[in-house]
């Protein structure tokens, strides 16, 4: 039943909730449905640059390993059969994992981490390791080892980042799910640049033993997929604890069972546009007020606000900073001419950070973390823009101005995605239809640390809502138009 290239129904285009489902019941086979996703990374990958380490071979034998065990009516794992890219930030057994650098070319690791180890175990095929900037820096995929990942709609344009291979790859069929994290976006912005869904879990939901700086919760590992229930398919399989993991501690089971769309009508939602002045395109401003027009209806209490984010922006810059400092000044001491810009940029203004501008962003965070959680005793979710301007030429690092107005640093565009991060906020981001360029538009869902389960639940019920009007649903790229070549 694999579709054509033309075809955008075609069987790699499938939620991977279906695909699971056949496998089950074997209307298709684990190996056919790995070839189809293949066949799209070999047509497609030249012109978007989304899977820079394949794993073909050890797929193809695991793919076949799958298909015997459904014929055998064995017990299945949660993700059996399906092809899933991993981000090439966690560390994968016999696979390279270069970390988007130059200093980790050849770095063959002889152990999974926790949470690709939780996918194999699952029955999830590694089908390969998707581009991110080097070490997740900034919000375009693009790195000195491997180049720039372009957007599946205009692949001259920025897809996002850090997590932007794997979006590019589920928007396109490379994959049926893929891996990401987040820091200050990194599943958010691809998410929203590409047309897919990106989960933030609250932190230590899914559990992280190979961060540097484990005490910090601004990173985490989280699921992407083309829809909310993938999403939750993926994290079914990536949840679990870690003792070396500080946040980890017992796993919220809850998210282990399938979801349910909440009723909107039953809820009270805070809309903002800019989550209390972070800088925003006029022209997305616009599309934002434009496509919620339709939701705003369909939710009890429906109301404009902004959340109470006083500090935010220095406090995330200070801390994010001394977080770099950590984790790569010696990379930066001993190789800087061998790093991106931005991670060099990131250790040095660490480095130049006082202890008293450290300890006052420590408390600043403090504040903003307690005034998140006491909005929620009013309201049931936040929704916001994911990103403050349309995709941009990924041959430029970052944005630097937005209407004319510079930016303070390269990571001020971001701001809509990194304040709810210092807020510890779980937050999914849905395609909401397209903008005037016919480039991927996005939304935000953000709640609580906590949440996870009531946050995802409603983003069940936007994306149902969203998905009955052509102007707001899912965007979808054409495969054979990227294989002519369009741009």
């Amino acid at each position: 039943m694999t579709g054509t290239k033309t075809d955008m129904h075609a069987l790699a285009d499938q939620p991977a909730v279906l695909l699971a489902e056949k496998i089950r019941t074997k209307e298709i086979s684990p190996v056919e449905l790995l070839e189809a996703c293949i066949e799209r990374i070999e047509t497609l990958n030249p012109v978007l640059n989304a899977v820079v380490t394949d794993n073909f071979k050890q797929a193809r034998l695991a793919a076949r390993q799958a298909e015997k065990a459904v014929l055998a009516g064995d017990e299945l794992g949660l993700l059996h059969g399906l092809p899933i890219g991993i981000k090439d930030l966690e560390v994968t057994k016999g696979l390279l994992t270069s970390f988007g650098s130059r200093l980790f070319a050849s770095n063959i690791p002889t152990e999974d981490q926790g949470s690709v180890a939780a996918i194999r175990r699952e029955g999830g095929i590694i089908i390969g390791k998707t581009n991110t900037p080097e070490f997740g820096t900034g919000g375009n995929t693009r790195n000195l080892l491997f180049g720039a990942t372009g957007n599946p709609f205009d692949p001259e344009k920025t897809c996002g980042g850090s997590s932007g291979g794997s979006a590019v790859g589920l928007a396109t069929g490379m994959m049926a799910l893929a891996s990401g994290s987040d820091y200050g976006g990194s599943l958010r912005t691809p998410a929203s640049y590409c047309g897919v869904v990106g989960f933030r879990p609250s932190p230590g939901t899914v559990a992280s033993e190979t961060r540097p700086v484990g005490l910090s919760p601004f990173a985490v590992l989280g699921p992407m997929g083309r829809t909310v229930a993938d999403c939750e398919l993926l994290l079914s399989a990536q949840l679990g604890s870690d003792r070396r993991d500080p946040f980890s501690g017992t796993p919220d089971y809850d998210l282990a069972l399938p979801g349910a769309p909440a009723d909107l009508s039953a809820l009270s939602v805070m809309i903002s546009a800019d989550l209390d002045g972070a800088p925003l395109s006029d022209a997305y401003r616009r599309l934002f007020a434009d496509r919620l027009s339709g939701l705003r209806a369909q939710i009890g209490h429906a109301f404009d606000g902004d959340p109470d984010f006083t500090d935010a922006d220095h406090a995330f810059e200070v801390l994010r900073g001394v977080n770099f400092v950590a984790a790569h000044s010696e990379k930066v001491r001993e190789h800087e001419d061998q790093l991106s810009p931005y991670l060099v940029d990131n250790v040095k203004r660490g480095l130049a950070y006082t202890a008293a501008e450290i300890a006052e962003a420590n408390i600043a965070h403090t504040r903003i973390a307690r005034r998140w959680l006491a909005l929620f005793d009013e309201v049931d979710a936040v929704i916001a823009p994911a990103v403050s301007v349309a995709p941009f030429d990924h041959r430029n690092w970052s944005v630097n101005e937005i209407d004319g107005q510079k930016l303070d640093t390269y990571m001020s565009w971001l701001a809509l995605t990194y304040r709810p991060t210092t807020a510890l906020a779980c937050a999914v981001a849905l395609p909401c239809g397209c903008d005037e360029q016919g480039l991927p538009f996005g939304i935000q869902i953000l709640g609580p640390p906590g949440a996870d389960r009531k946050i995802l639940d409603i983003a069940r019920a936007v994306e149902a809502c969203l998905g009955n009007d052509a102007a707001t649903g899912r965007p979808v790229p054409d495969p054979a138009q990227l294989a002519q070549g369009h741009r």
